[in-house]
């Protein structure tokens, strides 16, 4: 039987080879739109769960317990009372503080406790200007002082490229160039709020509300929509074959 007749369904190499190039370009075209789409996705939950973090930070700042002289650790943002004897000698700079367009340092003194533990006081700021040259001084309070503050774990430490002490400067807190004092320590500062020696306050627990990360997670949930759709335009523009 004659076949000539028969049109062959075989494809050709020309067309074989263009065929596999437009899926190539197909499957390029979708690696890149659904990479944006799950980078979208991600950031997106990223920003909600830090709204999320915000908001049972601002619980904690408006609901926190007051603590006169605990001998136990306490918790996160708690407000202290604290009695005790400044240790002047063992002063040290909190570096790179901005405080109403201002450049200094915070004032970062250890208070010795009569039960035997110290705190950490962060007793506020201290205006420096950009001369690094510049030695800061406090009038630190002789004899027993009263101390009321929020303290804050860290548990976390800062990045710090390089040394964190400079001098008589640290570039983040850490207890560790205080870690040559006798007695009871635990990890964290009190930032005062009030009582003897204290410099002008200006730390706050986070500088971003959680509305703001809300609509930080909306944008990126957005725009990991608009990736979406993008690709399926794409598709059935561009990739008909």
């Amino acid at each position: 039987m004659s076949v000539s007749g028969v049109k062959s369904s075989r494809i050709s190499p020309p067309e074989k080879s263009s065929r596999v190039k437009a899926i190539i370009k197909l499957l390029l075209w979708w690696t890149f739109w659904l990479s944006l789409l799950v980078i979208g996705l991600l950031l997106a939950n990223w920003q909600w769960h830090r709204a999320t973090e915000k908001v049972a930070l601002m619980s904690a700042w408006e609901h926190a317990p007051i603590h006169m002289n605990p001998v136990v650790v306490p918790e996160n943002l708690s407000r202290l009372k604290l009695t005790g004897y400044f240790l002047e000698e063992e002063t040290l700079w909190l570096d790179n503080r901005i405080h109403d367009g201002q450049i200094g340092v915070a004032v970062l003194t250890p208070l010795m406790t009569d039960s035997g533990t110290w705190w950490l006081i962060q007793r506020g700021f201290v205006p420096t200007g950009v001369d690094r040259q510049f030695e800061p001084s406090v009038t630190t309070p002789v004899g027993q002082a009263l101390v009321s503050g929020r303290w804050q774990s860290l548990n976390h430490g800062g990045l710090v490229l390089g040394d964190n002490r400079e001098g008589n400067r640290l570039q983040s807190l850490s207890l560790t160039p205080w870690s040559h004092l006798s007695g009871t320590v635990f990890e964290g500062v009190v930032h005062q709020e009030s009582g003897d020696g204290m410099q002008d306050a200006w730390w706050v627990p986070s500088q971003m509300p959680p509305e703001r990360h809300t609509g930080y997670a909306v944008q990126w949930l957005c725009l990991a929509l608009l990736a979406l759709v993008m690709a399926v335009i794409g598709h059935w523009k561009w990739f008909k074959y």
